[in-house]
């Protein structure tokens, strides 16, 4: 069996990796906005442009549109927009992961092969923490998919990949476990601060609040 982890929302504080470099900036220019709060508006856009965006286009692509919109809603300098994401997508290096996750990995790890199922470009990827925690053959990108979450498309194509393994997918956002599930894949949901599902959207039987009980999880899928 293959079990792959949601990169920026299961394994990663990406609200607070990316909320320090957006807050030193604008300490830097003067804005009046946090950085959680540049990091909401920007994540905001970047998941309404996710759910329409087709390949060729890249995640580099989809974050760079979503930040100039982000800095045009807050009336700042659209033209800081494209060195602004340099800086943070040099930064995903030291992007911290959830406390739970080095330990949670290794031990799905000791009996399944593990992998990564993300939005992201596969040079991002590789720049994450979560990167050295998972076997590289399996680093499931929507640039090696062509497809992009939440589409049911990204998770067939992610099953078809590994088959004839049976794939898991554990997800923590609600677009993830609701996607996942529609397309029929095995989920599991590990509940992180700040996501919350869909009221009226699908839910996985199988939910836990510790990765740190997640091989006994996924054995029981």
């Amino acid at each position: 069996m293959i079990v792959t982890f949601d990169l920026f929302s299961a394994l990663t504080d990406s609200r607070t990796g990316a909320s320090r470099v957006l807050g030193d900036l604008a300490g830097t220019r003067g804005w009046s906005q946090s950085g959680e709060e540049l990091y909401d508006r920007w994540d905001g856009h970047n998941k309404a442009l996710q759910r329409t965006a087709t390949t060729p286009t890249t995640f580099h692509d989809v974050s760079l549109e979503a930040l100039h919109r982000a800095w045009r809603d807050l009336g700042h300098d659209e033209s800081y927009a494209a060195g602004d994401l340099s800086l943070l997508e040099e930064s995903v290096a030291d992007w911290p992961l959830w406390p739970d996750v080095a330990a949670g990995i290794a031990d799905v790890a000791a009996d399944h092969r593990v992998g990564l199922l993300s939005n992201v470009d596969d040079d991002l990827a590789r720049r994450t923490r979560a990167h050295a925690l998972v076997d590289p053959a399996l680093v499931l990108t929507s640039q090696r998919l062509g497809a992009y979450k939440p589409s049911r498309e990204i998770y067939a194509r992610a099953a078809a990949e590994v088959a004839p393994e049976r794939l898991v997918h554990v997800a923590a956002s609600a677009r993830d476990v609701r996607g996942a599930l529609e397309a029929g894949l095995a989920t599991v949901r590990l509940v992180r601060p700040g996501h919350v599902l869909d009221e009226t959207g699908p839910r996985s039987s199988v939910e836990v609040t510790d990765a740190a009980t997640l091989a006994e999880a996924v054995a029981g899928v």
